[in-house]
Protein backbone atom coordinates (compact mmCIF):
# COMPACT_ATOMS: atom_id res chain seq x y z
CA UNK A 1 0.00 0.00 0.00
CA UNK A 2 1.37 3.43 -0.96
CA UNK A 3 2.13 5.70 1.98
CA UNK A 4 0.19 8.95 2.26
CA UNK A 5 2.59 11.74 3.27
CA UNK A 6 0.23 14.68 3.19
CA UNK A 7 -3.53 15.16 3.42
CA UNK A 8 -5.42 18.42 2.99
CA UNK A 9 -9.18 18.33 3.47
CA UNK A 10 -11.57 21.25 2.83
CA UNK A 11 -8.88 23.87 3.48
CA UNK A 12 -10.22 27.42 3.69
CA UNK A 13 -8.37 30.65 4.39
CA UNK A 14 -9.49 34.28 4.36
CA UNK A 15 -7.58 37.52 4.62
CA UNK A 16 -10.28 39.84 5.92
CA UNK A 17 -13.14 39.72 3.42
CA UNK A 18 -10.95 38.17 0.70
CA UNK A 19 -11.22 34.39 0.33
CA UNK A 20 -7.85 32.95 -0.72
CA UNK A 21 -8.52 29.22 -0.31
CA UNK A 22 -12.05 27.91 -0.70
CA UNK A 23 -12.31 24.20 0.04
CA UNK A 24 -9.01 22.75 -1.24
CA UNK A 25 -8.64 18.98 -0.78
CA UNK A 26 -5.98 16.52 -1.96
CA UNK A 27 -3.65 13.74 -0.80
CA UNK A 28 0.02 13.27 -1.71
CA UNK A 29 1.80 9.90 -1.74
CA UNK A 30 5.43 9.22 -0.95
CA UNK A 31 7.70 9.74 -3.98
CA UNK A 32 5.36 12.01 -5.94
CA UNK A 33 6.58 15.21 -7.60
CA UNK A 34 3.61 17.55 -7.43
CA UNK A 35 3.57 20.45 -9.86
CA UNK A 36 1.53 23.00 -7.90
CA UNK A 37 0.54 25.73 -10.35
CA UNK A 38 -1.91 28.58 -10.78
CA UNK A 39 -2.15 32.29 -11.59
CA UNK A 40 -0.81 34.89 -9.18
CA UNK A 41 -3.21 35.18 -6.25
CA UNK A 42 -4.66 31.69 -6.76
CA UNK A 43 -3.59 30.60 -3.26
CA UNK A 44 -0.46 28.52 -4.00
CA UNK A 45 1.91 30.29 -1.62
CA UNK A 46 -0.76 30.45 1.08
CA UNK A 47 -1.28 26.67 0.88
CA UNK A 48 2.46 26.06 1.20
CA UNK A 49 2.83 28.51 4.10
CA UNK A 50 0.00 26.75 5.96
CA UNK A 51 1.73 23.39 5.44
CA UNK A 52 4.99 24.90 6.71
CA UNK A 53 3.28 26.28 9.81
CA UNK A 54 4.03 29.88 8.78
CA UNK A 55 0.34 30.75 8.30
CA UNK A 56 -2.46 29.76 10.67
CA UNK A 57 -6.05 30.83 11.29
CA UNK A 58 -7.46 28.46 8.66
CA UNK A 59 -10.29 25.95 8.66
CA UNK A 60 -10.10 22.37 7.45
CA UNK A 61 -7.59 19.58 8.04
CA UNK A 62 -3.87 19.66 7.25
CA UNK A 63 -2.07 16.42 8.09
CA UNK A 64 1.64 15.81 7.36
CA UNK A 65 3.46 12.55 8.25
CA UNK A 66 0.31 11.49 10.12
CA UNK A 67 0.42 14.62 12.28
CA UNK A 68 -2.44 17.13 12.39
CA UNK A 69 -0.90 20.61 12.27
CA UNK A 70 -3.67 22.14 14.36
CA UNK A 71 -1.95 21.00 17.59
CA UNK A 72 0.85 23.55 17.03
CA UNK A 73 3.72 21.08 17.40
CA UNK A 74 6.72 21.72 15.14
CA UNK A 75 8.73 18.45 15.23
CA UNK A 76 7.49 17.52 11.76
CA UNK A 77 9.48 20.46 10.33
CA UNK A 78 12.75 18.57 10.89
CA UNK A 79 11.75 16.36 7.94
CA UNK A 80 10.91 19.27 5.61
CA UNK A 81 13.07 21.32 3.21
CA UNK A 82 11.94 24.65 1.75
CA UNK A 83 13.14 27.03 -0.96
CA UNK A 84 10.92 30.15 -0.95
CA UNK A 85 10.41 32.33 -4.02
CA UNK A 86 12.05 35.27 -2.25
CA UNK A 87 14.53 34.64 0.56
CA UNK A 88 16.78 36.85 2.61
CA UNK A 89 20.26 35.44 3.16
CA UNK A 90 22.79 36.52 5.78
CA UNK A 91 25.03 38.53 3.45
CA UNK A 92 27.82 38.96 6.01
CA UNK A 93 28.27 35.20 6.38
CA UNK A 94 30.30 33.03 4.03
CA UNK A 95 28.71 30.05 2.28
CA UNK A 96 30.59 27.80 4.72
CA UNK A 97 29.27 29.69 7.76
CA UNK A 98 25.71 29.85 6.48
CA UNK A 99 25.39 26.18 5.56
CA UNK A 100 27.04 24.82 8.70
CA UNK A 101 24.71 27.10 10.73
CA UNK A 102 21.66 25.74 8.87
CA UNK A 103 22.93 22.16 9.24
CA UNK A 104 23.34 22.52 12.99
CA UNK A 105 19.86 24.09 13.26
CA UNK A 106 18.51 20.84 11.82
CA UNK A 107 20.52 18.78 14.30
CA UNK A 108 23.51 17.78 12.15
CA UNK A 109 26.89 17.35 13.80
CA UNK A 110 29.16 20.29 12.83
CA UNK A 111 31.73 18.09 11.06
CA UNK A 112 29.02 16.37 9.00
CA UNK A 113 27.38 19.71 8.16
CA UNK A 114 30.77 21.07 7.05
CA UNK A 115 31.56 18.02 4.92
CA UNK A 116 28.14 17.99 3.26
CA UNK A 117 28.04 21.75 2.62
CA UNK A 118 31.52 21.80 1.04
CA UNK A 119 30.82 18.71 -1.09
CA UNK A 120 27.42 19.95 -2.30
CA UNK A 121 28.73 23.42 -3.18
CA UNK A 122 31.54 21.85 -5.21
CA UNK A 123 29.13 19.48 -6.99
CA UNK A 124 26.83 22.41 -7.81
CA UNK A 125 29.71 24.40 -9.31
CA UNK A 126 30.15 27.01 -6.58
CA UNK A 127 32.92 25.43 -4.52
CA UNK A 128 35.24 28.37 -5.27
CA UNK A 129 33.06 30.72 -3.19
CA UNK A 130 32.74 28.40 -0.18
CA UNK A 131 34.70 30.83 2.01
CA UNK A 132 33.47 34.04 0.29
CA UNK A 133 30.84 36.32 1.81
CA UNK A 134 27.34 35.79 0.42
CA UNK A 135 27.21 39.53 -0.38
CA UNK A 136 29.62 38.80 -3.27
CA UNK A 137 27.45 36.00 -4.74
CA UNK A 138 25.57 36.33 -8.03
CA UNK A 139 21.80 35.61 -8.16
CA UNK A 140 22.48 32.10 -9.45
CA UNK A 141 24.99 31.37 -6.68
CA UNK A 142 22.50 32.53 -4.05
CA UNK A 143 19.82 30.28 -5.52
CA UNK A 144 22.15 27.29 -5.45
CA UNK A 145 22.99 28.05 -1.82
CA UNK A 146 19.26 28.07 -0.97
CA UNK A 147 18.72 24.73 -2.74
CA UNK A 148 21.67 23.17 -0.90
CA UNK A 149 20.45 24.52 2.46
CA UNK A 150 17.03 22.92 1.88
CA UNK A 151 18.61 19.51 1.28
CA UNK A 152 21.46 19.39 3.85
CA UNK A 153 19.43 17.47 6.45
CA UNK A 154 18.10 14.88 3.96
CA UNK A 155 14.39 15.84 4.34
CA UNK A 156 11.46 13.59 3.45
CA UNK A 157 9.24 16.37 2.06
CA UNK A 158 10.46 19.29 -0.07
CA UNK A 159 8.73 22.53 -1.02
CA UNK A 160 10.27 24.41 -3.96
CA UNK A 161 8.81 27.80 -4.97
CA UNK A 162 10.34 29.04 -8.27
CA UNK A 163 13.61 27.22 -7.39
CA UNK A 164 15.39 27.68 -10.74
CA UNK A 165 15.24 31.49 -10.81
CA UNK A 166 18.68 32.72 -11.85
CA UNK A 167 20.09 29.28 -12.70
CA UNK A 168 21.90 28.75 -15.99
CA UNK A 169 20.78 26.00 -18.41
CA UNK A 170 23.32 23.42 -17.18
CA UNK A 171 22.38 24.01 -13.54
CA UNK A 172 18.69 23.61 -14.39
CA UNK A 173 19.50 20.21 -15.92
CA UNK A 174 21.39 19.20 -12.76
CA UNK A 175 18.54 20.39 -10.55
CA UNK A 176 15.94 18.44 -12.56
CA UNK A 177 18.10 15.30 -12.24
CA UNK A 178 18.44 15.87 -8.47
CA UNK A 179 14.64 16.04 -8.14
CA UNK A 180 14.09 12.92 -10.25
CA UNK A 181 16.58 10.90 -8.19
CA UNK A 182 15.23 12.18 -4.86
CA UNK A 183 11.69 11.16 -5.86
CA UNK A 184 12.99 7.74 -6.97
CA UNK A 185 14.40 7.32 -3.45
CA UNK A 186 11.02 8.06 -1.87
CA UNK A 187 11.29 11.80 -1.26
CA UNK A 188 8.11 13.79 -1.89
CA UNK A 189 8.39 17.11 -3.72
CA UNK A 190 6.00 20.05 -4.01
CA UNK A 191 7.12 22.17 -6.96
CA UNK A 192 5.54 25.55 -7.64
CA UNK A 193 6.54 27.53 -10.73
CA UNK A 194 5.25 29.64 -13.62
CA UNK A 195 7.70 27.96 -16.01
CA UNK A 196 5.22 25.51 -17.49
CA UNK A 197 7.57 23.46 -19.66
CA UNK A 198 9.68 22.51 -16.62
CA UNK A 199 6.59 21.64 -14.56
CA UNK A 200 5.29 19.56 -17.48
CA UNK A 201 8.53 17.57 -17.75
CA UNK A 202 9.35 16.88 -14.09
CA UNK A 203 5.96 16.43 -12.40
CA UNK A 204 4.45 13.01 -11.81
CA UNK A 205 1.20 14.84 -11.02
CA UNK A 206 -0.07 18.38 -11.55
CA UNK A 207 -2.50 20.30 -9.33
CA UNK A 208 -3.87 23.53 -10.81
CA UNK A 209 -5.30 26.05 -8.40
CA UNK A 210 -7.62 28.78 -9.66
CA UNK A 211 -9.61 31.27 -7.55
CA UNK A 212 -8.83 29.33 -4.38
CA UNK A 213 -10.13 26.00 -5.73
CA UNK A 214 -8.61 23.03 -7.51
CA UNK A 215 -9.36 23.36 -11.23
CA UNK A 216 -7.43 20.23 -12.30
CA UNK A 217 -5.57 17.34 -10.65
CA UNK A 218 -3.81 14.54 -12.52
CA UNK A 219 -0.83 13.52 -14.60
CA UNK A 220 0.04 15.68 -17.58
CA UNK A 221 -1.36 13.00 -19.93
CA UNK A 222 -4.62 12.88 -17.96
CA UNK A 223 -4.95 16.68 -18.12
CA UNK A 224 -4.20 16.59 -21.85
CA UNK A 225 -6.94 14.01 -22.48
CA UNK A 226 -9.53 16.10 -20.61
CA UNK A 227 -8.71 19.36 -22.42
CA UNK A 228 -8.51 20.34 -26.07
CA UNK A 229 -5.09 22.01 -25.81
CA UNK A 230 -1.71 20.28 -26.07
CA UNK A 231 0.99 21.86 -23.90
CA UNK A 232 0.64 22.50 -20.16
CA UNK A 233 0.85 26.24 -20.84
CA UNK A 234 -2.09 25.97 -23.24
CA UNK A 235 -4.07 23.79 -20.80
CA UNK A 236 -3.30 26.31 -18.04
CA UNK A 237 -4.66 29.15 -20.18
CA UNK A 238 -7.75 27.15 -21.12
CA UNK A 239 -8.62 26.23 -17.52
CA UNK A 240 -7.95 29.70 -16.11
CA UNK A 241 -9.74 31.44 -18.97
CA UNK A 242 -6.73 33.48 -20.09
CA UNK A 243 -6.72 33.97 -23.87
CA UNK A 244 -5.58 37.56 -24.30
CA UNK A 245 -1.81 36.97 -24.49
CA UNK A 246 -1.55 37.34 -28.29
CA UNK A 247 -3.63 40.51 -28.43
CA UNK A 248 -1.85 42.09 -25.45
CA UNK A 249 1.56 41.13 -26.84
CA UNK A 250 0.69 42.68 -30.19
CA UNK A 251 -0.58 45.91 -28.60
CA UNK A 252 2.52 46.10 -26.37
CA UNK A 253 4.85 45.83 -29.37
CA UNK A 254 2.86 48.42 -31.32
CA UNK A 255 3.36 50.94 -28.50
CA UNK A 256 7.08 50.09 -28.32
CA UNK A 257 7.41 50.86 -32.06
CA UNK A 258 5.74 54.27 -31.84
CA UNK A 259 8.11 57.14 -32.62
Amino acid sequence: MEEIILTINDLKKNYGVKTVLNGVSFQVKRGEIIGYIGPNGAGKSTTVKIMLGIEDDYSGEVNIFGHDLSDGKVEYKRKIGYVPEIAELYDNLTGHEYLTFIGELYGLDYDLAEYKSKSLMELFGIGEVYHSRISSYSKGMRQKLLIISSLLHNPELLFFDEPINGLDANSVMIFKEIMTQLAAQGKTIFYSSHIMDVVEKISSRIILLHDGKIAADGTFNELKQKNTEGSLEQIFNELTGFSEHKELGSRFVSVVREM
